[in-house]
């Protein structure tokens, strides 16, 4: 059996004019580029549609959405992935599809994170497009997807905005606790709120501090001991010398405390849970963060003795 060898021919031998050969080609055979990337029945509305100043190479409708296409038979460049997103959003199309010759990889990944962030029903390809040829045979195009949506690239999407979410409310939740608390408590002066889940400050002896905590579902006050990896025994005889108090401490406090000491975790705690609620619950937020001040003030006032007759 004869085989043939493909040969790679140049595109501009193929359309020598982007717009007057290889748009006007695309738009006559997008069953094409219709079968590669998957978008059923790709039929031609429009070439050159304005959008303003502007005017998209292809306005196409494909699976029941418009679609458009920009074309560019060279590197791509920040000016068509502009292009694209005006193009789309004028157009109130779903699907974006940019051809190139040669993708940078900056513009992969900047079509990644627009099918991450896009809402689950637009859709953004990055196709690159070749030309070969076998012997003396009419050269035909060779379509590659760079990048393209998916429902893992949907996924990750979802979670980055969820934590993006999170931090923003827990910015603002640590906003209005330090508000608060700052009539108080001194505890937690000059310290600024955070995307984090806690909030952290000195408890003026070298490896205690006190911790703010909140998650979706609860708030926690906290003192925490950990001298470091070398010195978990020191970690731990703090912890001790504290909790040989835990009866009178527990009665300052005003309930029971939970005295946490691990050997497989370097930190030992001691902590009170807010039975309100958490993050989530945002219509409680106030009389959460009220709660977990007054907890923090009263585990001061309950441990304030034992941590003076530590040393260091």
């Amino acid at each position: 059996m004869m085989v043939g060898k493909l040969v790679s021919v140049n595109l501009r031998d193929v359309w020598a004019n982007e717009a007057k050969d290889f748009t006007k080609w695309l738009g006559e055979n997008l069953d094409m580029l219709s079968e590669h990337i998957g978008i059923k029945q790709l039929s031609l509305l429009e070439t050159e549609k304005s959008v303003g100043t502007l005017s998209a190479d292809i306005f196409a409708e494909g699976d029941g959405e418009t679609v458009v296409i920009e074309n560019q038979l060279q590197k791509t460049d920040h000016d068509h992935l502009g292009k694209i997103l005006t193009y789309l959003s004028n157009l109130d199309a779903k699907t974006a599809i940019w051809i190139t010759t040669q993708p940078r990889p900056e513009h992969v990944t900047a079509i990644n994170w627009l099918n991450q962030i896009s809402p689950s029903d637009t859709s953004f390809f990055l196709v690159r497009v070749d030309a070969y040829k076998i012997g003396d045979s009419q050269p035909a195009p060779l379509f590659t997807t760079v990048s393209g949506p998916s429902i893992e690239a949907k996924q990750i999407g979802r979670q980055k905005g969820e934590l993006a979410e999170r931090h923003v409310n827990r910015l603002e939740f640590w906003g209005g606790l330090l508000e608060k608390a700052a009539s108080k408590t001194k505890l937690y002066s000059g310290v600024a709120p955070s995307k984090d889940n806690w909030l952290y400050t000195g408890a003026g002896k070298s490896g205690l501090w006190w911790s703010f905590i909140i998650t979706m579902d609860h708030g926690m006050v906290q003192l925490c001991i950990n001298l470091g990896p070398d010195k978990k025994d020191e970690t731990d005889k703090i912890f001790e010398q504290i909790r040989s108090h835990q009866e009178e401490i527990e009665k300052v406090f005003g309930e029971k405390l939970s005295w946490i000491k691990r050997k497989e975790i370097l930190v030992c705690r001691i902590e009170s849970f807010s039975q309100l609620g958490g993050l989530r619950d945002e219509e409680k937020w106030e009389q959460i963060q009220e709660d977990m001040i007054d907890r923090m003030v009263r585990l001061e006032k309950a441990l304030k003795p034992s941590l003076a007759k530590i040393r260091g």
